[in-house]
């Protein structure tokens, strides 16, 4: 009896350790952002870019969504490049699939379109 309860204790202990699934696809994305504000400038916008770009391009094989801020960050990237119009249409995709960021998104494009 002691070992049945043993094997059941251990096998509860296991799956309570499990990792859950994620629903997003976080990729490099939470480097790149610590790499950014820790260390401005060691990582260029463009290297970035092409590192979140990649991580996207994963994320759509795997019928994954990225997290919430992926696309507002790719679309500060492309501003910094000078790139106005892939950054709107990533801070407009930033608004469309995360709708609780709107208010912050709007300020964003406005003054993207000030610029």
């Amino acid at each position: 009896m002691n070992r049945v309860l043993w094997l059941a204790v251990s096998a509860t202990a296991l799956v309570g350790c499990a990792t859950p699934p994620t629903i997003y696809r976080w990729g490099s994305y939470e480097d790149v952002v610590y790499g950014s504000y820790s260390a401005p400038g060691s990582v260029a916008p463009q290297m970035q870019v092409e590192i979140l770009e990649k991580d996207y391009q994963a994320a759509r094989a795997a019928n994954q969504r990225m997290p919430p801020g992926w696309h507002a960050h790719l679309g500060y990237l492309y501003f910094q490049l000078g790139k106005a119009d892939q950054a709107h249409q990533e801070l407009v995709t930033e608004k469309a699939q995360f709708p609780e960021s709107s208010v912050f998104v709007d300020r964003l494009l406005a003054n993207l379109k000030k610029q």
